[in-house]
């Protein structure tokens, strides 16, 4: 079976949508990283709840992502931190925020993914999990600030 382009972006942004909810779900239970993604790659991907079908995700997108997230926590961590203002360091942002962040950080350290389309899909993210706050506008900011610092060379003119 052939995927189209179009089916593959889906696929790749169903895995970041994906490993928010992973990263944000492993900070709430504390859950291991082997234990969630074998539950999402298990459970989530395609599943059906409800009558609605979850989209099918990239599995080596979602890998990835969480073992980078993972990894380089403290480096993803301190270069959101950077991004932030000084009243609101990372830990009082809301949990859903740090997780997205922390995906988002590992797919600019990847470095395979210009800033543009990381920091666009995340928006998106955002938008899923907030779709009427001030979020989406928040994210693109701390985001545009976190791709300027970790992929200075996609910037240069």
């Amino acid at each position: 079976m052939t995927i189209s382009n179009n089916q593959r972006r889906k696929m790749k942004s169903a895995a970041r949508l994906y490993t928010v909810q992973a990263l944000f779900q492993m900070e709430a239970i504390g859950q291991t990283v082997d234990a969630v993604v074998a539950e999402f790659e298990d459970h989530r991907f395609g599943a059906v709840y409800d009558g609605d079908e979850m989209q099918e995700g990239d599995v080596d997108t979602f890998r990835a992502l969480m073992e980078r997230a993972v990894d380089e926590q403290a480096k993803i961590d301190q270069t959101t931190d950077r991004a932030l203002v000084a009243k609101w360091p990372l830990g009082r942002i809301d949990p859903t925020l740090r997780a997205l962040f922390r995906a988002a950080g590992a797919e600019m350290l990847n470095g395979d993914t210009p800033p543009k389309v990381i920091i666009t899909e995340f928006v998106d993210v955002a938008g899923a999990f907030f779709p009427d706050g001030k979020e989406p506008r928040f994210v693109n900011a701390v985001l545009d600030h976190m791709a300027r610092e970790v992929m200075p060379e996609a910037f240069k003119a």
